[in-house]
């Protein structure tokens, strides 16, 4: 049996293999890589490679390490996708729910705005707070679904 880790600063796709109770060497067998590559892949000495990613998630269950290496590491989804924070359901749920009740509020506001087909500058900063509801939404949901997705794949919850 290998060696426990005792560093602080653990890079999320080391925490996946240690929540699956994997040492490096057996995560290196089970994934197909080197454990010099595990190492370096663990420790951000080399960039991952989105297929390295697949492999990790497959191996591990860990479904957040796509959202994590889309939203941090890859030069086009750092631009295009927001970072996801899986918490618990209760709390995913009461986010969902107070961010529908803001949006039913944003629903009119919108309506108005977009009627004449412009936004004329008094009208920007109340769209903008309609796009960062939005976008709290989008995440929230996300979230959600990535929690779903844990929970599938840690057999607790009935596909």
């Amino acid at each position: 049996m290998g060696k426990r880790s005792v560093k602080e600063d653990k890079s999320i796709y080391q925490l996946a293999r240690e929540a699956k109770e994997l040492t490096r060497a057996e995560a290196a067998e089970k994934l197909g890589f080197s454990e010099s590559k595990l190492e370096r892949i663990e420790s951000y000495k080399s960039f991952v490679q989105p297929e390295d990613v697949c492999q990790m998630v497959k191996v591990y269950g860990c479904e957040k390490l796509y959202n994590q290496y889309c939203s941090c590491e890859c030069a086009i989804g750092k631009r295009n996708t927001l970072e996801i924070e899986v918490t618990d359901l209760p709390s995913v749920t009461l986010k969902i729910l107070s961010l529908l009740n803001k949006l039913e509020e944003d629903k009119d506001d919108l309506i108005e705005i977009s009627a004449d087909g412009t936004i004329s500058e008094d009208e920007k900063e109340q769209f903008n707070q309609i796009k960062d509801n939005l976008e709290k939404m989008e995440i929230s949901i996300q979230a959600l679904k990535l929690w779903i997705n844990q929970q599938e794949q840690n057999k607790s919850l009935n596909k």
